[in-house]
């Protein structure tokens, strides 16, 4: 049997391939195993709007029940954060989100959740990722006689995900506001959500399409154009898209510019510190910028950065007081919610943010910038062979890349890939996807352009 192994966010495989109902069974298998050591009862189950989603979520379900665990299932497709927030809102022991996140369309994964409605932290999902056995049950009980017997019960995990989001936002405030929202869904599972709490927003890729035409749902600008263009040919002038499970989050200014995961944190900081009088720790992963601790140094908030995977932040997030925490890829998390990456909670602060001030996101970035001075930030993502991916993290393992191009490397970071600083302002990173067979090259430098000069003269030094 396929050797099944969770990377930076769960178990991913390509579909029909290696992500079977035979290998979901076993997967499952080994988390109702983990469960039963442990005597917990109730799991939550959700799956997103990929192809098998139903399929594979109610293959998981018949695993648990098999065991004697009591299952809520959603019937349809609904975020992770609904998962995770379900979990807390039930007093579910565990969640399971059928979920390949932002990769493309042939993937299909499982993701685990734990009881305070995050991330499963990583000594829990070694344990279960060591109960993983060879072969998998035969005769497992039918939905059906699992609902029959009381084991299985379907709920409604957008609606409670809806009413937990009007108790904890002013809508009002937002849809007073001059804000005027377009929103891509990138035919992910956010696309039922952010219709029914701002009706007036203007949609994109809102209809279900378990194949995403084709194109991976990862909310980075070269896969959002038309939301791009939509806001540059018209009169809206707020850009919200969320990825395949909708926890990652991109947005854009009234121009039609991207504002990335990086802008968002400092203006999700900036926010909670400087208006809502709000203090806490601030967790970054390893590839988000170093912006980030000068505006935490600002406000007098300690800092501290970890591995990539928002899982090492969650770890944090349930042991100390964390104001935000977040990741270069999207996913963001705040004070007061649950410790969980959400795409839709995180847009709707922002909305909420501007219409309390009245300013335009791209107003509210500029007084970011007199605090922490202007910045940009670029990623490529390489597709090698993987001796050639091996080839070049050995190079950056034995110190045989001293500079890039004809610019001298003057500190290197290693916390989570290779962190190469050229001044005090840039630095190219270096790291292998842990969800993805690729190779990823990082840039911050003070404008895009520079970004783009710094990645090109990487790839020449990398051959």
């Amino acid at each position: 049997m396929t050797k099944i192994k969770f990377g930076t966010d769960g178990w991913r495989a390509i579909i029909a391939k290696d992500y079977t109902v035979d290998n979901v069974k076993r997967v499952a298998q080994a988390s109702a195993e983990w469960m039963k050591e442990r005597n917990l009862t109730k799991v939550v189950i959700g799956h997103d709007a990929r192809f098998g989603g139903r399929l594979f979520s109610e293959t998981t379900a018949c695993v648990f029940g098999y065991y004697g665990i009591k299952v809520f299932i959603a019937p349809e497709f609904v975020s992770t954060p609904m998962v995770s927030l379900g979990i807390v809102k039930l007093k579910a022991d565990l969640g399971v989100v059928i979920t390949a996140s932002h990769n493309p369309p042939s993937y299909n994964g499982y993701k685990l959740k734990s009881s305070f409605g995050g991330p499963t932290i990583p000594k829990e999902i070694s344990e279960v990722e060591a109960l993983i056995p060879d072969n998998h049950i035969i005769d497992l009980p039918t939905i059906d006689t699992l609902k029959s017997k009381g084991l299985l019960e379907y709920v409604d995990l957008e609606q409670m995900y809806f009413d937990h989001c009007v108790e904890n936002f002013d809508l009002d405030a937002i849809k007073k506001s001059k804000i005027k929202l377009v929103y891509d869904a990138m035919y992910g599972a956010g696309q039922r959500i952010v219709e029914r709490l701002l009706p007036d927003t203007y949609l994109l890729r809102c209809d279900y399409n378990p194949g995403f035409r084709g194109a991976a749902p990862e909310p980075i600008h070269r896969n959002l154009l038309w939301l791009s263009d939509t806001l540059k040919k018209t009169d809206y002038n707020l850009g919200l898209a969320n990825d395949g499970d909708a926890d990652r989050i991109g947005m854009y200014d009234e121009d039609g510019n991207f504002v990335d995961s990086h802008h968002l944190l400092l203006l999700l900081l900036y926010y909670l510190a400087e208006v809502k009088k709000m203090t806490g720790k601030v967790i970054i992963t390893f590839s988000v910028t170093d912006k980030m601790k000068k505006l935490a140094e600002h406000f007098g908030l300690e800092i501290e950065v970890t591995k990539i995977g928002f899982k090492y932040i969650a770890e944090i997030m349930i042991k100390e007081d964390v104001l935000v925490g977040g990741e270069e890829s999207g996913g963001l998390a705040v004070k007061g919610h649950i410790p969980e990456r959400d795409g839709v909670w995180m847009g709707l602060l922002i909305m909420e943010f501007m219409a309390k001030t009245g300013k335009s996101i791209k107003q509210l970035v500029q007084e970011v910038y007199d605090i922490v001075g202007p910045f940009s930030f670029d990623r490529d993502d390489l597709h090698i062979t993987e001796d050639k991916k091996l080839d070049i993290i050995d190079r950056c393992k034995n110190g045989s890349i001293s500079s890039i191009g004809d610019i001298a490397i003057i500190k290197t970071e290693t916390i989570d890939g290779f962190k190469f600083y050229l001044s005090d302002a840039e630095w190219i990173m270096i790291r292998p996807s842990g969800t993805e067979p690729v190779l990823r090259v990082y840039a911050q430098a003070p404008t895009l352009e520079r970004c783009r000069t710094l990645l090109q003269m990487t790839h020449q030094t990398l051959g």
